[in-house]
């Protein structure tokens, strides 16, 4: 299994992924291979938080496989993705 820290590779940061954070949810670029239970492992992992549900969307664009992760926290919870 890969390290935690090359799973994720960044927060994914859009209107839509801001909106998304007021509910708990998180959006985060990963490597294609990913399962959810690595990344689920991987945020737990990195941000000290309890995951409680995680959904794929898998973003082909021309030559390139991107994948992305919504991760749903544990009510209350939060992630400081946006550097100060």
């Amino acid at each position: 299994m890969k390290s935690s820290n090359l799973i994720i590779k960044k927060p994914w940061i859009s209107e839509k992924s801001t909106d998304l954070a007021s509910l708990d949810k998180y959006v985060f670029l990963v490597i294609p291979e990913a399962t959810s239970h690595q990344i689920k492992q991987a945020i737990q992992s990195i941000y000290k938080v309890h995951v409680v549900k995680v959904n794929i969307t898998n973003m082909n664009q021309a030559n390139k496989k991107r994948k992305k992760a919504i991760v749903t926290l544990k009510a209350g919870e939060k992630i400081d993705v946006v550097p100060h």
